[in-house]
């Protein structure tokens, strides 16, 4: 039976379920409406969809590193108590095995990917979305993979902040390790001087000349004073030249020596997403009058 535009929009409006999961769903029903109603249920993927709307800015952030490889993931979820359920955890896990085996593009490609003999990827959140009962959602992902060097993880306050770093060279793993927790700590913006933008450099550099001017100081030294300060500025932002939060007498590219880090990712939870102010005390009041 040939499935029409018409049946894939009743459905999605009977199920609340995505457009690719209904046309799947009366593939395998053979049109019938009813029965395609229960074949998602039965897949966990009718309410998901219905939830999608709602703000996932908690969650967890995981940081895995595996010999030259590793990954560190966001997956969002409305509250707090989500990122300590068991089925989510696993859920998260298994995602990051999966990005380390295969190197998705992007999240887009990820989805895609089979999760297990019956879903991929995206098919596997929206049955977990149905179970538990909130909305999710994988944010991001970065991988890195290095020739020769290893790649070092660290996950701060139980998955608040997940740094990931690959370093090229003769590296110890405790001192990898320790470089990956120091960009925890310090966020640094760049690795090395080579790898700030020119925009970003030339705006902080118009500022300090501006205040150094503003401030009286003759103009025949102010390009001095400028270069002075974009030192500071780079000592702040660029890991190599920041103090090392292990050793405050080294920085961080003479702890190294001769290795180099090559790639960087600092993942924390939630950034960027505008989250909804809660009222509780309102919401309960409210559920009192209406009850």
């Amino acid at each position: 039976m040939a499935i029409t535009a018409a049946d894939v929009k009743k459905l999605r409006e009977l199920s609340g379920a995505g457009m690719m999961d209904c046309k799947k769903a009366l593939a395998e029903t053979d049109g019938n409406i009813d029965a395609a109603v229960d074949f998602l249920r039965k897949k966990g993927l009718s309410a998901a969809s219905k939830k999608a709307g709602r703000v996932a800015a908690e969650g967890v952030v995981v940081a895995v590193s595996e010999g030259n490889v590793g990954v560190v993931l966001e997956v969002n979820a409305e509250t707090d108590f989500v990122s300590k359920n068991d089925q989510f955890i696993d859920f998260v896990n298994a995602v990051a095995a999966l990005i380390i085996k295969e190197n998705p593009a992007d999240v887009e490609a990820l989805k895609a990917l089979p999760f297990d003999d019956e879903l991929n990827v995206e098919q596997a959140l929206s049955q977990l979305i149905a179970t538990i009962g909130e909305n999710m959602s994988i944010r991001r992902f970065g991988r890195i993979e290095v020739d020769a060097g290893m790649v070092a993880s660290y996950v701060h306050g139980g998955g608040k902040i997940g740094v990931l770093i690959g370093i090229e060279g003769d590296v110890d793993a405790d001192l990898a390790r320790g470089v990956a927790m120091h960009v925890a700590a310090a966020n640094p913006r760049f690795i090395a001087r080579a790898d700030v933008d020119a925009e970003s450099a030339e705006r902080e550099r118009a500022v300090l000349s501006e205040r150094a001017i503003a401030s009286g100081k003759p103009e025949a030294i102010v390009d001095k004073i400028v270069t002075g300060q974009m030192n500071k500025f780079y000592s702040e932002v660029c890991l190599l030249e920041q103090d090392f939060v292990m050793d405050t007498d080294l920085t961080v590219g003479k702890a190294l020596g001769d290795a180099k880090p090559v790639s960087m990712f600092r993942f924390q939870l939630g950034e960027g997403i505008e989250k909804k102010e809660e009222d509780f005390a309102a919401e309960v009041a409210a559920q009192i009058q209406g009850s």
